[in-house]
């Protein structure tokens, strides 16, 4: 803990620098992390994603993930020493009435789909803006570091949401329905399970893309009621998210239905502001291809 101690009150300290600086500071790292860090993963990402796009239109859609990349970075910083009204002045919210009359008419569970898309740890301050008819709670992760794990841990608890460990989501979600309380649960749907977690794979970005199914699976035993978060960056160090009704009562709709859904709007996002999406990770190192593979070599 002594460790974590340090490492949090050092950015803390940074996090008190203003905007202008730590942007000029995001600039800088960009020169560098743009050259060294998972540059061929990023590359053959949008290759592969955008096959119709030139070598130079891929190349600019590079640079501008970098720079989203890198003021990312720094955003999160400066949640560590940001004040509730300076959170709430450079990310708002629409949406959140038709979320308001489903609680009003009983409907106690509110499923938000999220992405890596933006700036999504901003998105836990969500919570200044439904209490106190709702609290907010966000599916996460758990970080094999003991450094970075309670750091994030904090940063997306210091609103006052919940943090619900994805291992832990449908028993916690149970627990929380007893409760007989109103919640908006934010799950960040666009990750790539394991191997033991695939059951379903939908057409995104050019590519047959292994998905997870928890959250319309969990939506469906509990009856909640299903958005979308539709993020945009009006400018440098603002974001909107605008929340869009999908499913009033996700079991009345055949299963998958909604997961395709979200990635088909999801898509839309990204053709749209390709830049803003995460694009470091090994999105599709699991094809279908292989996966029917060792589904076979299973039932041997």
């Amino acid at each position: 803990m002594t460790k974590y101690k340090i490492v949090k009150s050092l950015l803390w300290t940074l996090s008190l620098l203003p905007f202008p600086v730590l942007y000029a500071l995001s600039d800088f790292l960009c020169f560098f992390v743009r050259r060294c860090y998972r540059t061929k993963i990023v590359r053959e990402n949008l290759r592969t994603a955008f096959p119709e796009k030139t070598d130079k239109e891929l190349r600019e859609i590079e640079r501008k993930f970098y720079h989203q990349f890198c003021d990312l970075f720094v955003e999160n910083i400066k949640m560590l020493s940001m004040k509730k009204e300076e959170i709430m002045r450079r990310i708002t919210f629409s949406g959140l009435d038709e979320a308001k009359r489903r609680h009003d008419a009983g409907q106690h569970f509110h499923f938000l789909y999220l992405s890596h898309f933006g700036n999504w740890e901003w998105i836990a301050s969500i919570n200044y803006w439904i209490q106190p008819w709702c609290t907010a709670a966000q599916i996460y992760h758990h970080i094999y570091d003991r450094v970075m794990n309670p750091l994030f841990l904090h940063l997306r608890g210091q609103y006052g949401g919940i943090n619900i460990e994805m291992k832990e989501t449908f028993r916690r979600i149970l627990q929380l329905r007893k409760e007989q309380k109103n919640y908006i649960i934010g799950f960040i749907s666009d990750q790539q399970p394991k191997w033991s977690s695939i059951h379903h794979f939908v057409p995104f970005l050019n590519h047959d893309t292994a998905v997870f199914i928890g959250a319309e699976h969990i939506a469906r035993k509990v009856d909640a009621f299903m958005m979308y978060g539709r993020m945009s960056r009006p400018r440098r160090g603002y974001y909107h998210l605008d929340i869009i009704p999908m499913e009033d009562h996700p079991a009345s709709v055949p299963e998958n239905t909604l997961t395709d859904r979200y990635f088909q709007m999801l898509e839309e996002d990204i053709r749209q502001h390709p830049e803003m999406w995460l694009w470091t990770h090994k999105r599709w190192s699991r094809t279908k291809e292989e996966w029917l593979r060792r589904q076979e070599e299973e039932k041997k």
